[in-house]
């Protein structure tokens, strides 16, 4: 058995590709035998993440999870596969391109549900949150990227050392016309949403509530994407965990 490594930074987001069991200190076995290791937020914990998916014998890397939209003709729920990946820079711009493997790209956009609306494009990976809607317009601007996350740039860099094919699988959950609570991005970290710092937070910004609505309302379709993309048995996650000729795992 050849397993991929999958890389996701939440665990919230991990639970929607099913059961899985210890492998070793810090990363988890899925049933189809691939291996998850669970991040938490920022480039060098993914980057970390995925070191240690190489070490443990993983022979594909996918990042896997949610993202905030930038185009603004992207709806919650869209399936993001981005053909790049982009570091954003000093100057704001999306720098330091890396390619997905068409393949496997192409072989997983084929397997989608037919309920999913799916794109592909660029995504660009941020070492800090955009959550307002004025920055999140100047990076569509900059970068004509159609998602950001905070992880899969790193997570491609250390696939790119390695050797090793690479994929991104990324839900739109707040769109470009979405606030992203400052009191949400405070307290999510280490993998877990830290649910006493995030109430804290809207004690000291109760203007935020409105926006943690919609907010949560946007998570749990994009939730139910992701679930239902990697549903174990599925087409699509055979064609997630397959890798790039589908025969990984």
């Amino acid at each position: 058995m050849k397993p991929i490594g999958i890389v996701s930074a939440l665990a919230a987001e991990a639970r929607t590709l099913g059961s899985s069991s210890r492998h070793g200190a810090e990363l988890r076995q899925l049933g189809d035998g691939a291996r998850l290791a669970v991040s938490g937020i920022g480039e060098s914990a993914a980057a970390a993440a995925a070191r240690r998916l190489v070490l443990a014998g993983a022979t594909a890397l996918a990042s896997f999870g949610m993202a905030g939209g930038l185009d603004p003709t992207l709806l919650c729920g869209t399936v993001l596969l981005p053909a790049q990946i982009a570091a954003l820079d000093d100057a704001g711009l999306g720098a330091d391109v890396a390619l997905t493997s068409t393949q496997w790209r192409q072989r997983l956009r084929a397997a989608l549900p037919a309920s999913c609306i799916a794109c592909e494009g660029k995504l660009l990976t941020s070492g800090r949150p955009i959550g307002r809607r004025d920055a999140k317009a100047a990076a569509w601007r900059n970068s004509r990227a159609a998602a950001v996350d905070m992880e899969s740039a790193a997570i491609a860099h250390v696939a790119g050392q390695a050797g090793l094919p690479f994929i991104a699988l990324r839900v739109i959950v707040d769109t470009a016309a979405d606030e992203l609570p400052a009191a949400v991005i405070a307290a999510t970290g280490g993998g877990q949403i830290r649910i006493g710092q995030l109430l804290a937070g809207l004690l000291r910004t109760p203007g935020d509530v409105g926006a943690l609505i919609r907010l949560s309302a946007r998570y749990r379709v994009a939730s139910r994407v992701l679930a239902a993309v990697a549903r174990p048995g599925s087409p699509a996650r055979r064609a997630l965990v397959g890798g790039p000729d589908g025969r990984l795992s």
